[in-house]
């Protein structure tokens, strides 16, 4: 199937794509003034939140003043975390693309599979009722087989022969 190694393609170019503009996004955020205090408010909270955290890790006292960062510092690591965040967006946009394909090309072949069996289920009904049939057949010919004894079955074949004109019944 060609559509399968376009849309791998297509995801891998993409995931590269996005690198570039992740820098871009990050040079941009430092540039604006409002854009910019709000990138500082979030690098401030990220800050405070990874030292609290690190802090618990390690053991030490998390009720301790934490230091705000630099503005300069704290634009770069808010356009760090916007440019990750976009990378890793675009890549989760991805895996979840491909996992949507992947489970409505499942839900194809499990339709078909479906359909397979439901045919054989009737092929196989079918069969079951003629088979049904030819035993009730075969026993209304062994009704007729014993009303009539052995010697209306050997009459039977020689009407039978009689009639298709291979040989006259022997007279004695």
């Amino acid at each position: 199937m060609v559509v399968l190694p376009v849309v791998k393609l297509g995801t891998l170019l993409l995931k590269t794509a996005c690198k570039p503009i992740a820098t871009r996004l990050k040079k941009e955020a430092s540039y604006h003034p409002r854009f910019r205090n709000f990138i500082i408010n979030i690098a401030q909270a990220n800050h405070r939140l990874t030292t609290t955290v690190q802090r618990r890790i390690y053991g030490h006292s998390t009720d301790v003043a934490i230091r705000p960062l630099d503005e300069e510092k704290a634009v770069h690591a808010a356009a760090d975390l916007l440019g990750e965040i976009f990378v890793f967006s675009v890549a989760g946009a991805a895996v979840i693309f491909e996992v949507h394909r992947s489970s409505r090309s499942e839900a194809r072949k499990e339709e078909l599979r479906r359909q397979e069996l439901e045919a054989i289920k009737t092929k196989n009904e079918e069969l079951a009722r003629e088979v049904e049939q030819l035993g009730h057949k075969l026993e209304e010919l062994e009704q007729l087989a014993r009303g009539r004894g052995l010697s209306g079955i050997l009459n039977f074949r020689n009407t039978q022969t009689n009639a298709s004109g291979d040989k006259k019944p022997k007279s004695d």
